[in-house]
């Protein structure tokens, strides 16, 4: 099964400072001629990469470090995808790589290679290594609203490139959203193309997404482009500012009546010391009417973002409270769907809600008292 044929190295794109060279070139043995040479010259992933420890274990794929042998001290992410599990999905990986290989931004996580053999696709990736956005600034001494705003302006930065090169994320969350490494002041890196689209492949209505992040018209199963990816920076900002959520309900019909009517507060006492101007910009990202809500580059040019509005006093205590018990939640309980299984949740419940509403009409006329009954 070929799932996409390798780079011809001529071709390939430059790489990054610290980047494996996919170019390194192979000795020639004595003796070979040179065409024979350049047949042998393409080593396997094991004869390349030295694989290190495991990074993450996903469904279909593990992630590993890994060293250069060609480039000692060159280290990087190898993400190895099983073909059997992947069996009728190679379209996505397909599309993933085809995303990858068209972004180049100080903060996406970069494809520098691909090996297609024979039980294993392997995607040689840039190695991050600072840790999820929200376990650092639990871990921080301290934390502000001006933090929060550097944080979210690279991120609106780098899917402001992504929406100018046509690339819809679709997936953007907090784990999604890696330091580059464990420096102070490490850059955000976004990483996780999975679900991401390009304009180029038609029109997007495609159910997809985390819960809590996905965008109205995702939920409402309307046509949607890049505005959804501003939703869900948006719902980060919230919870960059309060370290909770802005939807939550156990019930997912509930939670999806809220996102769809865009029902959320700034409650009290928690955003009393978080500026107007935060709660305006958030208020422009997370507009349930897509043709109405802040595009990437709008954004950018918030006070809140491009000016001087952000508070630098100290938020971190009441934050971090609220970030622990959700990642203490998260780690204990962890809900095995995404948004699609979860619509179609919705709609079982919808179909469920409209039998008991017409058996219950039915039964209320039969008796002269008529009685509407909807669950959505």
């Amino acid at each position: 099964m070929q799932i996409f044929k390798r780079k011809d190295p001529g071709n390939s794109a430059p790489t990054s400072a610290g980047a494996p060279n996919p170019n390194a070139p192979t000795p020639m043995v004595t003796g070979q001629s040179p065409s024979l040479a350049a047949s042998l010259a393409q080593p396997t992933i094991r004869e390349r990469y030295e694989f290190r420890e495991v990074l993450g274990t996903g469904a279909f794929s593990k992630v590993f470090s890994a060293e250069c042998r060609f480039e000692p001290g060159t280290m990087v992410a190898i993400k190895c995808i099983d073909k059997k599990a992947l069996k009728g999905k190679e379209e996505s990986l397909e599309n993933e790589i085809k995303v990858l290989r068209k972004l180049r931004h100080p903060n996406i996580v970069q494809l520098f290679d691909t090996y297609d053999e024979k039980a294993y696709v392997y995607l040689v990736m840039e190695l991050v290594t600072g840790g999820e956005l929200f376990d650092r600034i639990v871990a921080k001494g301290s934390y502000t609203e001006r933090d929060a705003s550097n944080l979210i302006r690279q991120v609106m930065e780098a899917v402001a490139f992504m929406h100018r090169n046509g690339v819809v994320h679709r997936d953007l969350k907090p784990e999604n959203l890696l330091y580059y490494n464990q420096d102070e002041d490490s850059k955000i890196m976004i990483s996780d193309f999975g679900l991401s689209k390009t304009e180029e492949s038609g029109i997007m209505a495609t159910a997809c997404g985390t819960p809590g992040y996905v965008a109205p018209e995702v939920l409402q199963q309307k046509p949607y482009g890049k505005a959804v990816d501003v939703w869900s920076i948006g719902v980060i900002a919230y919870i960059l500012l309060c370290g909770y959520p802005p939807f939550y309900d156990e019930n997912d019909a509930n939670l999806f009546a809220q996102i769809i009517k865009g029902e959320y507060e700034f409650d009290s006492p928690y955003w009393d010391e978080i500026s107007d101007s935060a709660k305006d910009f958030i208020s422009h990202l997370m507009c349930c009417n897509p043709e109405m809500r802040y595009s990437c580059e709008r954004a950018l040019q918030h006070p809140w973002i491009s000016g001087n509005t952000a508070r630098t006093k100290d938020i971190h205590g009441s934050v971090a409270t609220h970030l622990r018990k959700s990642l203490l939640a998260k780690r204990n309980w962890r809900k095995a769907y995404n948004a699609a299984a979860a619509i179609r949740q919705l709609q079982l419940l919808r179909i469920s809600s409209a039998r008991i509403s017409h058996s219950t009409q039915q039964s209320n006329s039969n008796n002269s008292q008529p009685t509407a009954m909807n669950i959505a």
